[in-house]
């Protein structure tokens, strides 16, 4: 499942790599995962890129007059493509935008700027949102045209985990609003948006914290280390995936995560095999010897 981190990368990857392109065509290769009309997706031809954002664990592409969300779910995929290459099985969805005259956006991330990866102005691109299940979902949305994105509307998502404003007591005053598990807690968008199976994982065992843990038994500065912990794991994921990702962007990269999926193996603190179970559908893997 992508997640923020994941996320952060192909949105500033794209958005340096897009930004000023005009849509050349588009294409739905598989329609039952846009949402959206033919004439809609087609309206989109021409328009120019204006920014490529993430919010939370959705994608958002920006033009002159529309917009275009995606909510990649579990096994949404983007691929940034030269032209003319062959496009893999699973494609939901082909953009391909034409050069452009301003070059890259000065709002550009830095770390994008020269990269190898990145085309050059006077050449074509092709982005490819490759689902092949379909669970994820394109939403087109047309100037003037209400179509509820779910997850979006108002009171479904709350702050991003990285955002700057999410603050050490901000943190303190929503957490006390939400009960349950420890594990439920982080994937719940409405609490902070962004983190899902894999980096849920991986915040508890950083904060040496067990997932089925309830909100209800944490010490004050436990609840403070599970905030420091989610700003420091997913900045650092980020920081990673930044050098391990690129060129295509479609690589999903988990092996560098601590517990999620490594049921068996020795916990890289203190050794104790890691447990591996599976709640509400979703694996979780921690350590019995270090998390409490």
């Amino acid at each position: 499942m992508p997640e923020l981190p994941d996320l952060a990368v192909v949105a500033d990857a794209l958005h340096a790599s897009l930004t000023g392109r005009p849509v050349a065509s588009a294409r739905a290769l598989a329609p039952l995962a846009v949402r959206g009309t033919p004439a809609e997706l087609e309206a989109l031809v021409g328009q120019q890129v204006a920014s490529v954002a993430r919010a939370g664990k959705y994608l958002d592409l920006d033009l002159d007059r529309d917009r275009v969300v995606v909510n990649p779910m579990l096994t949404g995929r983007f691929q940034l493509a030269a032209r003319g290459e062959k496009a893999p099985s699973g494609v939901a969805l082909e953009l391909v935008f034409g050069p452009r005259a301003i070059g890259v956006p000065a709002d550009a991330a830095p770390w994008t700027r020269g990269a190898a990866w990145l085309p050059g102005d006077d050449a074509p691109v092709t982005v490819r949102y490759r689902d092949p299940t379909q669970m994820g979902k394109i939403y087109l949305l047309p100037a003037g045209v209400e179509r509820p994105v779910p997850g979006r509307g108002p009171g479904e998502m709350g702050p991003d985990a990285l955002d700057p404003d999410l603050s050490l007591d901000v943190w303190r005053d929503r957490i006390r609003k939400h009960p349950g598990e420890l594990k439920n807690l982080l994937r719940n968008q409405t609490f902070v948006a962004g983190i899902g199976n894999a980096y849920s994982d991986e915040i508890l065992w950083a904060a040496r914290l067990l997932p089925f843990r309830k909100r209800s038994t944490l010490a004050p500065e436990e609840v403070d280390e599970l905030y420091r912990s989610t700003r420091s794991v997913l900045t650092d994921a980020i920081a990673l995936l930044r050098k391990r990702v690129p060129p295509t962007f479609e690589k999903q990269v988990r092996d560098h995560l601590s517990t999620h999926n490594k049921g068996g193996e020795a916990c890289p603190r203190c050794g104790t095999r890691i447990t591996a179970v599976t709640a509400g559908g979703f694996p979780t893997g921690f350590c019995r010897g270090c998390q409490r």
